[in-house]
């Protein structure tokens, strides 16, 4: 079975902060305004991505990542140095 997008985006991370490797990974999903809000239909979803040394955050749009035809590939350019 493949990887999710929390377990490669925790496995490739690179802290741009302090540049330690490894990252806890939490998501996050949110509803948008007007009929979606009203009837708390949640399309809006974040992994929030916490380097395991300092604790330095970052955000990312799980639409836009898991939107890609080759994740893996767009995750090693993402991280790439």
């Amino acid at each position: 079975m493949g990887k999710t997008t929390e377990e490669i985006l925790a496995e490739e991370f690179i802290c741009s902060h302090c540049k330690s490797s490894g990252a806890i990974v939490e998501k996050i999903a949110m509803s948008g305004v007007g009929i979606s809000r009203f009837f708390d239909i949640q399309h809006h979803r974040y992994a929030f991505v916490s380097c395991d040394y300092c604790g330095y955050t970052e955000i990312f749009n799980l639409r836009v990542l898991e939107g890609q035809d080759d994740l893996g590939t767009f995750i090693d350019v993402l991280f790439s140095q």
